[in-house]
């Protein structure tokens, strides 16, 4: 009979809390750099937040890019980026939004197309104005703040207020790292980057949970074992399930990323990124901050106390 294969031994007894500080120095350090970066550079929106026009094209051959922005430049529309992607006959034409509302961003759209002819397959093209990118680039912003407070009262509610401090501090350290990765590398922020992020908050707020359940477990169990022992305890006893986890995800992102094709990339890219940052803040931010913030062993008193209250009708 075959042996299961297992990826971390039992009884693991890594120290994660000797390396906390190191780990929050440099937590701290890559989200400064992140805003910074996010400030100084801003974000590449795409044209879900900054209004314009966007044209898919497929070219009977491979594209000449050089040729192609000869032939856009010409038709005075402002500013535009051509993209290649995937196949190298598609192209993505991005240009700005046309004064004169929508008859003039429609007539903008057919000088494009006379330009190019008729042998050019059109695949997609799409119009966002100014007011409707205003509007998402809110609500996408309303989208994250409103998921990190509800977060907060999950587990405020669940644990204790340190536990919900700790929670959305790990929340909040995945999204900004997320955000100054993309200042950083330019890929476009769209609404499916939002889905992204708001996914990823439930995957670290899952990861977290899971953790601070063992943790308030072992609170119980050993009331005098100091408390960075004990949360160190409860990370390797929940390592095998945390690194399974977080090897099946990748696995199925990895996938996704090399052959879900370009529209589901920039989505896929973020999860692979938030699968990384989630699991190393559920260990490295999370757990430590209960410390720091002086959550409390659970006493003789506190068992009795959760033991009269249960039984009450």
């Amino acid at each position: 009979m075959l042996k299961p294969i297992k990826i971390v031994p039992d009884n693991t007894s890594i120290r994660f809390m000797a390396w906390s500080r190191f780990a929050a120095i440099a937590s701290v350090v890559a989200i400064i750099v992140s805003i910074a970066g996010a400030v100084i550079l801003g974000l590449n929106f795409g044209i879900d937040f900054k209004g314009g026009t966007l044209i898919e094209i497929r070219t009977p051959q491979e594209a000449n890019i050089g040729q192609l922005r000869k032939t856009i430049g010409k038709l005075g529309l402002g500013s535009f980026e051509l993209q290649e992607f995937g196949d190298p006959r598609d192209i993505l034409i991005r240009f700005e939004t046309q004064p004169g509302g929508e008859k003039a961003q429609q007539k903008a759209i057919n000088r494009v197309k006379q330009a190019l002819g008729d042998k050019v397959e059109y695949r997609r093209v799409e119009v966002v104005g100014p007011k409707v990118s205003g509007e998402l680039t809110r609500d996408g912003i309303i989208a994250v703040l409103l998921a990190l407070l509800g977060v907060m009262i999950y587990i405020w509610f669940r644990f204790e207020w340190q536990f919900a401090l700790g929670a959305v501090a790990s929340l909040a350290h995945d999204v900004l790292l997320t955000i100054g990765l993309f200042a950083f590398t330019r890929m476009e922020f769209n609404l499916s980057i939002i889905a992204a992020i708001l996914t990823i908050v439930g995957y670290s707020l899952n990861d977290t949970v899971v953790v601070y359940d063992r943790v308030r477990e072992n609170m119980r169990r050993y009331k005098k074992k100091p408390l960075p022992e004990l949360i160190d305890l409860s990370l390797n006893q929940m390592l095998s399930r945390t690194v399974l986890t977080s090897l099946s995800t990748m696995a199925a992102l990895l996938a996704l990323y090399v052959f879900g094709g370009e529209v589901i990339r920039g989505f896929t890219f973020t999860m692979i990124w938030g699968v990384v940052v989630g699991t190393y803040s559920s260990i490295f931010i999370a757990a430590p901050i209960l410390i720091w913030l002086g959550a409390r062993l659970y006493s003789a008193e506190d068992e009795e106390k959760a033991r009269a209250e249960a039984a009450r009708p």
